[in-house]
């Protein structure tokens, strides 16, 4: 199959434009016996990408967003010279990927949230693709980055007044502080195990809002697209629901005389 027969399959044109992006580096992959590598990707689009790559029957490639459970990632492709050695992660990610850490002023400490450091990337004009994960902690966050756009990212949040007495140094991927995230248990009554019934509660929406948000395909089990509102859940599932946070399936705790099921969940907070 040729790549303009893959594009024809596609009807968004912004996929259609980050499929053909990714063929090109699978060909100059081939082409000149290097390793290429995308901008971060959302889980969606991660998905899309390795629908793409399977049905060309590319094996050669990687994923990785710097750590074990990141969310955005870059699918990294690489020649078969290179398998025996990229295949049994003998890859060095910090070749591609950097982290910027901030650590905040005493006075600061514990007031900035996820969306405090984004707004700054975004307000020096960084596009979203560059910038993978941001983790955030007490004291400040760690911001991993493609290695390329490094220095254009530190010396803009360098400038911005909000981290104007903060300290900026640049690690290791090894050096991370990914910290236990923090959960809240909730109880949620629901007709079934449908995930559109447990996303409508979860976020607190209608049914109706739930079905629209999942065909806008904004809603992960373990991190694979939903794109049907019967898709049946289970216990431990992990479930993200884009712009809405996560959620983790705990127990069926219980019934009510009406049948409905009263479901433990975890709230990632």
């Amino acid at each position: 199959m040729n790549k303009q027969e893959i594009l024809n399959k596609i009807t968004n044109e912004d996929d259609k434009l980050l499929v053909s992006k990714m063929l090109d580096k699978i060909e100059f992959t081939n082409r000149r016996n290097s390793v290429e590598y995308t901008d971060f990707l959302d889980m969606r689009q991660r998905q899309l990408l390795e629908k793409v790559l399977k049905e060309i029957k590319h094996t050669n490639y990687l994923s990785s967003g710097g750590y074990k459970i990141a969310e955005r990632t870059v699918i990294i492709t690489y020649p078969e010279k290179l398998a025996d050695i990229l295949s049994n992660n003998n890859f060095d990610y910090n070749s591609i990927l950097s982290v910027i850490r901030i650590t905040l002023p005493n006075e600061l400490k514990g007031m900035y949230s996820h969306r405090n450091y984004l707004s700054g990337i975004i307000k020096i004009g960084i596009k979203r693709e560059k910038v993978g994960d941001i983790i955030t902690r007490f004291d400040g966050a760690d911001i991993i980055v493609l290695k390329d756009a490094e220095k254009y990212v530190l010396e803009g949040l360098k400038e911005l007044t909000r981290f104007s007495k903060a300290e900026f140094t640049v690690v290791k991927l090894s050096e991370l502080q990914v910290e236990e995230p923090k959960t809240e248990k909730i109880s949620i009554i629901i007709p079934s195990m449908r995930i559109d019934s447990i996303v409508s509660e979860a976020i607190r929406t209608s049914r109706a809002k739930a079905t629209e948000v999942i065909k806008e395909e904004k809603v992960f089990i373990n991190h694979e697209l939903v794109i049907k509102g019967s898709k049946e859940v289970k216990t431990n599932d992990l479930i993200t629901v884009r712009g809405k946070g996560r959620f983790k399936v705990g127990e069926i705790l219980n019934s009510t005389k009406k049948g409905n099921l009263v479901v433990e969940i975890e709230k990632y907070v």
